[in-house]
């Protein structure tokens, strides 16, 4: 079993930078990672993901060229730099786990790609 724990969110005005933490605990981690939203009223999209190598990464149009997804294996930790933020990124952000085993897979967009989730975390980005 795998556990996932995010850090980071908070309040960013329009145009500010944030940075999103997830720590894994539990088993050996050769987990690729990606990133999830919830817009209030809105379905949990994608965000980005990245190979367990860090070599790969995948993005959503929305966040292409704004966020960066990153990994630091010793610290079995995945963070989301998020620069010149907007208010539509306004969500909860959630990591998640997909499959283990490949240095250079990375994840798609569908969620049944994610097997194990964390709690999410609250960024609020104001006008």
């Amino acid at each position: 079993q795998v556990q996932l724990a995010e850090s980071g969110g908070g309040l960013g005005q329009a145009g500010a930078s944030l940075r999103l933490s997830c720590v894994l605990s539990g088993r050996a981690f050769t987990y690729a990672l990606g990133w999830f939203r919830q817009a209030p009223g809105k379905e949990r999209e994608f965000v980005a993901a990245i190979s367990w190598s860090g070599s790969r990464t995948r993005y959503a149009d929305s966040v292409k060229g704004r966020f960066t997804i990153s990994r630091d294996n010793a610290k079995n930790t995945v963070y989301l730099q998020m620069d010149t933020l907007k208010p539509e990124d306004t969500a909860v952000y959630f990591c998640a786990a997909g499959r283990s085993g490949s240095t250079l897979y990375v994840p798609g967009h569908l969620q049944n790609e994610y097997y194990y989730w964390g709690q999410g975390t609250q960024v609020t980005v104001s006008s």
